[in-house]
């Protein structure tokens, strides 16, 4: 999603990314999804940076990729968590157990075309390790929720314009590239990168039946998001 340089790497959208750290395999950790606590500040601010590495690797160069630090995106997530929150921002967490494996964050949107009806997903990114388990999906189901309990009928996403795994995974939740484009700086000396907006209506629960949480397209189709892309 939206990306600002610099050490508040709090905004932008990465990958959809899942989480088990390359051990042998047990169980599957049951999973779930939850507004996120200051105590996952740190865990949210590790995801953050393996996500962002992998995100803009093809848009950035090393030295600054370098600067996706772990607790850059920690301390400023726990300064968002342990303040006021503003324009219904609420930032929430996948996890496969206990473990942090993703976030979410979906506030109101600031787009000048905007309505107080429209929401937007600031970031979403799953851990490259906990991939296809569905953790993504669930996510965006979660931040659907959130923007319909704040009254939104509409959601947003910024996102790369160079990053099509990410733009699979929400075209295929039911958004769709709404025609919004914009350079975003991502760099200390003003280098920017280009970005284009998805958008969906939120589908009314009642009328959504059993896929009451997808998002869905301009004709009004329920998006298929069942599965957990590579990169969300």
């Amino acid at each position: 999603m939206a990306h600002e340089h610099g050490n508040e790497h709090q905004h932008d959208q990465g990958n959809d990314h899942g989480h088990d750290h390359g051990h042998e395999r047990g169980p599957v950790a049951d999973a779930s999804v939850r507004v996120a606590r200051a105590s996952d500040a740190p865990a949210v601010g590790f995801v953050q940076a393996v996500v962002f590495r992998e995100a803009y690797a093809a848009a950035l160069a090393p030295e600054v990729l370098a600067t996706f630090e772990p607790r850059a995106f920690a301390n400023a997530w726990r300064a968002t968590l342990e303040g006021e929150q503003s324009r219904d921002g609420v930032l929430l967490v996948a996890c496969a157990g206990e473990q942090v494996v993703g976030f979410a964050a979906v506030g109101a949107s600031d787009d000048a075309d905007a309505d107080t009806g429209t929401a937007e997903l600031i970031v979403l990114g799953v851990h490259p390790d906990a991939r296809r388990q569905g953790h993504g999906s669930r996510l965006l189901h979660a931040v659907v929720d959130t923007a319909r309990a704040r009254g939104r009928s509409e959601l947003g996403a910024w996102l790369l314009a160079s990053d099509e795994d990410t733009r699979a995974f929400l075209t295929a939740a039911g958004m769709v590239a709404d025609g919004a484009h914009r350079e975003r700086v991502v760099t200390p000396d003003g280098g920017t990168a280009g970005e284009l907006r998805l958008s969906a209506v939120l589908a009314d629960p009642e009328a959504a039946g059993s896929a009451e949480d997808a998002p869905t397209d301009r004709t009004g189709q329920v998006g298929a998001d069942d599965g957990d892309p590579g990169s969300a």
